[in-house]
């Protein structure tokens, strides 16, 4: 079994993967943004080092799928490689800070590259407005998150929304975190692993 959790910057995907994988006892995969040779220099320069960065999260991504799949294991896996394509490197297009040719240069590696891969058996997407976003990624305190702004968020928010919707590669959950503690209301989790439970079934 694999399921993926999606959602925009600070919707709590790393917090509810950890949750999860203790939960079914399943192994948990993480985005290790600490390892991204290309992170903190795309937030200080976005056009000089979005294609980097993209193609970057593609083939780490690519990798972890298929050692997922290798692996036989039920898997909690933190972000998509179809994240990438349809929200994060999209929305670099649309703001002009990756060139229409490097885009479609892109999109064609993605096209080739999904199309050899299984997706999740589950998506989760976690839906949440910007203010909670901003909160969370205050409360985090990555240095190289705190700049990010509302606008840019928002934008994120609205391709996540396009995407969702039209997803169509499996089952998809969609739970609004607005108004979900999970990491501190104990009911609040139970809710959640209920209805992926059901989802599942």
């Amino acid at each position: 079994m694999h399921i993926a959790i999606a959602g925009n910057i600070g919707s709590g995907k790393t917090t509810l993967a950890n949750l999860l994988a203790q939960h079914y006892n399943w192994e948990a995969h993480f985005e290790d943004a600490e390892a991204n040779p290309y992170l903190n220099n795309f937030y200080e320069d976005m056009e000089r080092w979005a294609f980097n960065l993209q193609i970057y999260f593609m083939q780490s991504r690519l990798g972890e799928i298929i050692d997922i799949r290798k692996s036989g294991r039920n898997v909690i896996q933190d972000r998509t490689i179809y994240e990438d394509a349809y929200v994060f490197a999209e929305n670099l297009h649309d703001m002009r800070l990756l060139d229409t040719r490097d885009f479609e240069n892109y999109l064609g590696m993605f096209e080739k590259m999904s199309s050899l891969i299984s997706p999740p058996d589950l998506l989760i997407y976690l839906k949440a407005n910007v203010s909670t976003l901003l909160e969370q990624i205050r409360k985090r305190g990555r240095v190289y998150e705190q700049g990010i702004s509302p606008e840019y968020l928002t934008r994120l928010n609205e391709k996540y929304e396009k995407w969702t919707s039209n997803y169509k590669l499996g089952k998809i959950l969609t739970v609004d975190i607005d108004n979900l503690n999970f990491p501190n209301r104990p009911e609040d989790l139970d809710k959640l692993i209920t209805l992926i439970d059901n989802t599942l079934k």
